[in-house]
């Protein structure tokens, strides 16, 4: 296998270009402020996820409910205030330092589709934070559904095949194993895991798995991937 046999790479978005973990950090220690103060990330992190899995409806309107969430497990402020603060910092979230020279790299070589569980306002906002790199894109309310559900996976190959491209001319790139790398393999795509973790315990702001799958591909980030590629 090669990286020559590929013509489309897909992507995950949240969590393997935009780094959501800084950004929720971030985010939570400057609107709680000294409330959060002694706070460890995975005090954070975990109502985060409980939060989302009871919100998880459009990422650019209901993610002030998560943070309500969040905030009444933790004893943080929980106004409307600290509410909408946390929402719009979300359409803000950073980018990872290496993401946008890596995807303009990469793009020179294939065709570059987001498959992202953001929705397209969301979307929007990520994508002009990377530098607008994507040929196409594919998101939540389009779907109808989220990733892991293989449905969102065959939307896009649906799509995608409109354009002439064959399944195994597709590599998924991504950072979840929850969301993206599990179900890809199983559903028989080629996978590139970029363990944005690396050396880090736990899985962080992203559901974990009982058994991690065993990529095609294994990077620590984009870049490494970016330079495999030419090096190849």
């Amino acid at each position: 296998m090669s990286f020559s046999d590929f013509k489309v790479l897909t992507f995950d978005v949240v969590g393997t270009l935009i780094d959501f973990e800084a950004g929720i950090l971030r985010s939570v220690r400057r609107i709680a402020g000294k409330a959060a103060e002694a706070l460890t990330d995975e005090q954070i992190f975990e109502p985060y996820k409980r939060g989302r899995d009871a919100h998880y409806e459009r990422s650019s309107e209901v993610m002030a409910l998560v943070y309500i969430h969040l905030a009444k497990e933790l004893g943080l402020p929980a106004d409307d205030r600290s509410a909408e603060a946390f929402q719009m910092d979300v359409l803000r979230w950073p980018a990872f330092p290496d993401s946008a020279e890596a995807l303009k790299r990469l793009r020179q070589r294939f065709r570059l589709v987001a498959m992202t569980n953001a929705d397209r306002s969301a979307f929007s906002f990520y994508s002009h934070t990377l530098g607008n790199p994507f040929h196409d894109s594919v998101t939540a309310d389009e779907t109808g559904c989220a990733k892991p559900n293989p449905q969102f996976f065959a939307f896009n190959r649906g799509r995608q095949s409109a354009f002439g491209y064959k399944k195994e001319e597709i590599l998924h790139v991504a950072q979840s194993q929850h969301h993206d790398i599990g179900v890809a393999h199983a559903l028989g795509y080629k996978t590139c895991w970029i363990e944005r973790r690396q050396g880090q315990p736990g899985f962080g702001g992203t559901p974990a798995v009982p058994k991690l799958t065993k990529p095609d591909y294994h990077f620590a980030t984009l870049k490494a991937l970016a330079d495999a590629v030419e090096a190849a």
